[in-house]
This record gives structure tokens, C-alpha cells and sequence, in this order.
């Protein structure tokens, strides 16, 4: 991923978000950017599962903030922002779609 953006000589900008836990506006933003469902931000793993969450609890972009606010390792990751528009960057071709576009 990040090979993509310096072959393309894309200046970016990595938050650590567990060393500097993002805010309810930031995950917003992200939500209001994506044009996944926002149920997509969450990563249904072994650390989901293991903190017995369900899933169909996390499908409103409300839930999913509260959600990620508590546990922000279940944020899928990276999210690449361009202006206006961002993907979730799995797999690392969305982030060439969002680049030439």
C-alpha cells in the first residue's frame, strides 16, 4: 500500500490510531468518505469474536462508532482519504481506483 503511493509520488500522512486514538468526529469522517456500509469499518475477527460481539449489532454508522471508539483494534485498515473521497484499502487496488480517478 504505501509502495503505491510513493511510486506515485503521493505525499501522505500515517496516523498511528492506536498511539493516538482517533475521535468520534474522525471516525465519522471516515463513514461520511466511504461509500462502504459502514458495518465494512469493522473487522469481523478473532479479536471480534473473542470480545463477543455480534455482528448484526454493528450496522448502523452510529453502532459502529461506538463500537470502534471502545475497541479501536477492530478498525479495518488502512483507509487511504483523497479530498472528498476514501477507500478502504483492501484489497491495495482500491487505493490505484481512488488515485486515478
Amino acid at each position: 500500500m504505501l509502495e503505491i503511493l510513493r511510486e506515485r509520488g503521493v505525499e501522505f500522512d500515517v496516523i498511528e490510531y492506536l498511539d493516538h486514538p482517533l475521535s468520534r468526529a474522525d471516525f465519522e469522517r471516515f463513514l461520511e468518505l466511504l461509500p462502504d456500509p459502514a458495518a465494512d469499518l469493522v473487522r469481523k475477527d478473532k479479536n471480534f469474536k473473542a470480545l463477543g460481539l455480534n455482528e448484526d449489532d454493528y450496522q448502523t454508522p452510529e453502532a459502529v462508532v461506538e463500537v470502534l471508539l471502545e475497541h479501536p483494534k477492530l478498525m479495518q485498515r488502512p483507509i487511504i482519504i483523497r479530498g472528498e473521497r476514501a477507500v478502504l484499502a483492501r484489497p491495495s487496488d482500491k487505493v490505484l481506483a481512488l488515485l486515478d480517478d
